[in-house]
């Protein structure tokens, strides 16, 4: 495993990868995966991350100046994100080099667009769709299924991975396939 810093609190996770930094108050909850290279840093405060939720490659969580980092459940958050102290709710997906800054809320079953700035103490209720510079509420919808089922994928993978198998077996392939409901 990589660093993981003496506040660290693993709740069987699916996977905490070898390059991973894990410092200060964290708490990782069961079935959920840290992919390469992911930094985390609470100096003061703490971070949370959620019951299978998946902290992608690259990503850099750290706390507020008067806030912590908390990662609901069943979370997507995708690579190259900075989450800085904000809170992002269960089932939501956090899209590629997204920034999410302190004080900032994200409610359940969002999605927040790629390249998308929130700027501080942003708030966005469940279902938003959120994108821009800054950051705007550009939609509705519950994409709490989808979000979820992305959410299924990297668990999978996670165990796969932490069990020294980096390909799906025919037999996950064919459950991946119900997940997403493809024929």
């Amino acid at each position: 495993m990589g660093h993981i810093g003496q506040n660290v609190e693993l709740d069987d996770p699916a996977m905490v990868h070898d390059s991973a930094l894990l410092y200060g108050k964290v708490y990782i909850g069961p079935g959920a995966s840290i992919w390469p290279n992911v930094v985390t840093r609470a100096e003061v405060y703490e971070i949370r991350i959620g019951a299978r939720s998946n902290i992608q490659d690259f990503v850099m969580i750290h706390v507020g100046n008067s806030t912590p980092t908390i990662v609901g459940e069943d979370c997507s958050i995708t690579h190259h994100v900075t989450l800085h102290g904000c809170e992002i709710g269960d089932r939501c997906l956090i899209g590629i080099n997204a920034t999410i800054m302190d004080g900032a809320k994200i409610g359940a079953n969002s999605i927040v667009a790629g390249h998308s700035i929130v700027t501080e103490n942003a708030e966005f209720p469940e279902n938003a769709i959120i994108a821009g510079i800054p950051a705007k509420q550009v939609g509705t919808r519950d994409c709490g299924a989808a979000n979820l089922k992305n959410a299924q994928f990297y668990e999978m993978n996670a165990r796969n991975y932490a069990e020294g198998r980096d390909r799906l077996s025919p037999e996950q392939t064919n459950a991946l396939a119900k997940i997403f409901g493809a024929k």
